[in-house]
Order: C-alpha cells, then sequence, then structure tokens
C-alpha cells in the first residue's frame, strides 16, 4: 500500500492508502513539504502504521497533487539543500479523506486501515463517530457469536485444543475489541469531552502547534 490512489481513480470516485490518507490529515494541520511530513510522521509514530521511506512519501504526494487533492503552494531553497515544494490540502482532499474515513470506520476487516480511520476520525463530526463505531460494533459482536458457535461446535466434537489456538486468541481480541469500544463510545457521548480540534482549548492547541513547529523546524 504504497501509492495514494488507485490508477483507475477520478477525483469524484477517488481510493485513498492509509499513507494517503495520513499525508492529507498532517495537510489539515499546516501546509508543509514532503521532508517536513516525513519527521512529523517518525515523531508521531505514524510510521507504525504506514511504513514510509523518502522515495513512497514523494511518491505519494505527487499522485496526490495529479488527483487535485493537494496543491503546490511555494518553493524555497535553505542554504546548499535542494529545492522544498511546500503543499497544501484542497478542499477536494479534506472531502477524500472524510469520505475514506467514514467507509473504513464501521468496517471489520482491513486492521490497518480501521486504525489509520481512527487516528484521523477527530476530523468527523462526533454524533458521526459515534455512529459509524456503532455499526462497527454491531458487525464485532455478530461475528464474536458466529466464533464462539464455531468453537462450542469444535468442542462437542472433541477437537482437540491444539488445533483451536488461532480461534481462542481471536475470540479474546474480539471481546478486548467490543470492550474498548464500549468504554470509547461512552466517552464520546460525554459533551464536556472535548472532540475535534475546535473544541480543544486554545491553549493546548498553541502548545501542540509549537511543539510541532520544533520537530519540522
Amino acid at each position: 500500500m504504497t501509492d495514494a490512489v488507485s490508477t483507475a481513480a477520478t477525483p469524484r470516485t477517488l481510493t485513498l492508502t492509509p499513507l494517503g490518507v495520513v499525508v492529507l490529515g498532517l495537510l489539515r494541520e499546516r501546509d508543509m513539504h514532503p521532508y517536513q511530513m516525513l519527521r512529523l510522521m517518525q515523531q508521531r509514530r505514524d510510521d507504525r502504521l504506514v511504513g514510509c521511506s523518502r522515495g513512497t512519501l514523494y511518491h505519494t504526494v505527487a499522485r496526490l497533487e495529479r488527483h487535485g487533492l493537494v496543491e503546490e503552494v511555494g518553493v524555497d531553497r535553505d542554504g546548499n539543500r535542494p529545492e522544498r515544494t511546500t503543499y497544501a490540502v484542497t478542499d477536494a482532499g479534506r472531502a477524500a479523506a472524510d469520505d475514506w474515513v467514514r467507509s473504513r470506520l464501521p468496517r471489520i476487516d482491513g486492521i490497518l486501515e480501521f486504525r489509520v480511520a481512527l487516528g484521523e476520525a477527530h476530523d468527523l463530526p462526533r454524533a458521526e463517530v459515534a455512529a459509524l463505531l456503532s455499526e462497527r460494533r454491531a458487525a464485532l459482536s455478530a461475528y464474536r457469536d458466529e466464533l464462539r458457535a464455531g468453537l462450542a461446535g469444535a468442542a462437542s466434537r472433541q477437537v482437540p485444543a491444539q488445533f483451536l489456538v488461532e480461534l481462542d486468541r481471536e475470540e479474546h481480541v474480539l471481546a478486548a475489541d467490543l470492550a474498548w469500544l464500549d468504554g470509547f463510545l461512552t466517552r464520546l457521548a460525554d459533551p464536556d469531552i472535548p472532540w475535534g480540534v475546535h473544541e480543544v482549548p486554545v491553549a493546548t492547541m498553541a502548545r501542540l502547534a509549537a511543539f510541532r513547529e520544533s520537530v519540522i523546524a
């Protein structure tokens, strides 16, 4: 998953990859050149989700630009360093990223995509995120019931436990995921807990921005 978009995509039917979504998320914070994006991704450990080399990142940004999701807003040179092109996210880029997050939050396949969507979910309204994650919870619960029925059937046939180790682990992972979802949905329903950049205290945003600038300077 190194490309930003599928080769057959159009601006209206764009299929973003996780790396493309992360790039758009970074540019929603401020305009940056790819080297700054890479440093920020590494500092925030976003690279644990979307492994990214410098070449891959530059390729991704170039493809996003071709599809009108980012645009060049300046070129600068610092001393003897090569020229660096700064990019900004477009309205189409914001819409495409939001649509991608909406499509991935309720799904129970593709754990990498879900984790990236969860990391960018703060750009969607609180109520919408709650509804999408409630869909995911229902799907996870149904899958867990199906898995438990299968394990019970295997036990009734006296299938040795050694052949069911992976399924046993899967059941425990599902239980943990459901428990986390229940807790998070409860917190999300509390209006006193900030959600979205606009609800974060100004002083907190200023502190976060100052730290970001120190990383990408």
